[in-house]
C-alpha cells in the first residue's frame, strides 16, 4: 500500500481522475435533471439513454481493440481533449446569451456518456499494465474511493449549484476540470510495455475475447452475472430521477443528496472490500456484494424518502464492492495484452442487456408503471445472485495451456 502511494504515476492518475470526475459528475447530475424536468422530459431522457446505450454497444468492441493496440495514455488524452473542447463550446452558447434547447442537453449528455465509455476500460487496462500484481487489490480499492469521493463532492456541489448557477457556468467548470486532467496525464511517465505482445495479435475480428472466455464457461457466467449490479446502477440512473419526481415528489437538491450518500457508501466499499477480499478471496467477496445490492434494490419500492436515501448507501456498497473485487479478479486472471477485449466483451453484453431493459422500462414509465420496473429489476438481480453463487461453486480454475490463445 505504501509503495503504491509513493509512486508518482499513481498520484498523477489520481489527480487527473479527481479533476475530470468532479466536473463531469456535476454535469451528469445537472443535465439529466434538466431533461427530466423539461416538457415530456421523462420520455425524452429515456430515449436519449437508450440511444446512448446503443451507441456504446456499437463502439465498445472497437474501443476494446484500441485499448489493446495503442498507447493507453494517448487514448485517455484524446478523450479528455475532445471533451474539453466540446464542453467549452457549449458553455459559450450560454455566455453569448443564447438559450439552451433540449437538443443541447441531449448532446451534452451524449458527450459525458461517451467519455465514460472510453475512460473506464482504458484506465482499467492502464492500471493493470503499469502496476504490480500484489498492488491490485489496494489499487482497485483506492481507485473506487477516489472515484466515489469525487462523486460525493460532485453531488454536494450539484445540489448547491443547480439552484444558484446557470447551466453555462456548470459546463465551464466541467471544461476546466478536463483541462486539469489533460495537464496531469501529460506529466504521466508511461511506456507501452506490452508492445511486443500487441505486435503478435493479428488484425482483430473482435472475437479473441469471446474465444478466450468460451474455454471457461463457468468463469464466463460468473463474470457476466457479477456485473448485474453495475447494469442495475445504469438502469436506475434513468429510473431514480423519475421515481424521485413522480413517486416521492422530491426536489432537485434531493437528487444531489442521493448522489452524495451513494458516494459515501461506495467510498466505504473501496476502503473495506480489499481487506475482505484478502481474507475471503475475490470470488466470495463478489458474491457477498451482489447479494447486498440485490436486497437493497428490492426494498426500494417500500421506502419513504429517509429509507430511500439509507438504501442508497447499501446499493453503493453492493455495486462498488462487487466492482472492486471483480476488477482485482480480472487483473489477476486475464493477460494484459487481451484485457481490453475481455473487458469490452462483458461491457458489450451488459450494454445489450441494458438496451432491452431501457426499452421496456421507458415504455412502462410512460404509462405510470415505474414500481413494476423495480420489481422486474429485483427479480433479475435475484437470478444473477444465484448464477454467481453456483458458477463459483462449480469452479473455474484456469489451465496454463488455455492462456496461450494467440497463434502465429
Amino acid at each position: 500500500m505504501k509503495s503504491l502511494y509513493n509512486d508518482s504515476r499513481f498520484r498523477l492518475i489520481i489527480f487527473a481522475n479527481i479533476s475530470s470526475s468532479i466536473g463531469s459528475g456535476i454535469t451528469m447530475i445537472a443535465i439529466p435533471w434538466m431533461l427530466v424536468t423539461s416538457a415530456n422530459g421523462d420520455r425524452v431522457f429515456g430515449y436519449v439513454t437508450i440511444c446512448m446505450t446503443i451507441i456504446s454497444f456499437i463502439v465498445t468492441p472497437f474501443i476494446g481493440n484500441l485499448v489493446d493496440k495503442m498507447s493507453r495514455k494517448k487514448l485517455l488524452l484524446m478523450s479528455e481533449i475532445i471533451c474539453f473542447v466540446l464542453l467549452l463550446f457549449f458553455s459559450l452558447i450560454g455566455f453569448l446569451g443564447l438559450s439552451y434547447e433540449v437538443w443541447h442537453y441531449m448532446f451534452i449528455y451524449m458527450i459525458g456518456s461517451m467519455y465514460y465509455t472510453i475512460f473506464y476500460p482504458t484506465m482499467f487496462a492502464l492500471n493493470q499494465e503499469i502496476f504490480n500484481k500484489d498492488q491490485y487489490k489496494s489499487l482497485n480499492g483506492t481507485m473506487e474511493v477516489q472515484g466515489q469521493l469525487s462523486s460525493v463532492i460532485a453531488g454536494g456541489l450539484a445540489s448547491i449549484l443547480l439552484s444558484i448557477w446557470d447551466i453555462q457556468y456548470i459546463l465551464l467548470l466541467d471544461a476546466l476540470t478536463y483541462g486539469a486532467a489533460i495537464y496531469f496525464y501529460l506529466k504521466l511517465p508511461y511506456t507501452q510495455t506490452s508492445i511486443s505482445n500487441i505486435k503478435k495479435i493479428p488484425k482483430s475480428k473482435g472475437t479473441e475475447g469471446l474465444m478466450y472466455m468460451l474455454k471457461r464457461p463457468s468463469m464466463f457466467l460468473f463474470l457476466f452475472f457479477s456485473i448485474m449490479p453495475f447494469i442495475g446502477v445504469m438502469i436506475t440512473n434513468y429510473l431514480f430521477p423519475v421515481y424521485l419526481t413522480d413517486v416521492l415528489k422530491a426536489s432537485g437538491s434531493l437528487y444531489g443528496t442521493q448522489s452524495m450518500i451513494y458516494g459515501m457508501g461506495a467510498i466505504m466499499a473501496g476502503i473495506i472490500v480489499p481487506t475482505i477480499a484478502r481474507k475471503f478471496g475475490d470470488e466470495k467477496t463478489i458474491i457477498y456484494c451482489v447479494i447486498t445490492y440485490t436486497i437493497a434494490i428490492s426494498l426500494i419500492v417500500f421506502a419513504n424518502v429517509p429509507v430511500y436515501l439509507s438504501l442508497m448507501f447499501f446499493i453503493a456498497i453492493g455495486n462498488s464492492g462487487a466492482r472492486v473485487a471483480r476488477n482485482s479478479f480480472l487483473m489477476d486472471q486475464i493477460p494484459n495484452e487481451i484485457i481490453g477485449r475481455i473487458d469490452s466483451l462483458f461491457r458489450s453484453i451488459g450494454l445489450l442487456f441494458r438496451i432491452v431493459l431501457l426499452a421496456i422500462f421507458t415504455g412502462m414509465v410512460s404509462t405510470g408503471l415505474i414500481i413494476y420496473c423495480f420489481i422486474i429489476l429485483s427479480g433479475l438481480l435475484f437470478t444473477a445472485s444465484l448464477f454467481v453463487f453456483f458458477s463459483w461453486k462449480k469452479g473455474f480454475a484456469l489451465k496454463e495451456k488455455d492462456i496461450k490463445i494467440f497463434v502465429g
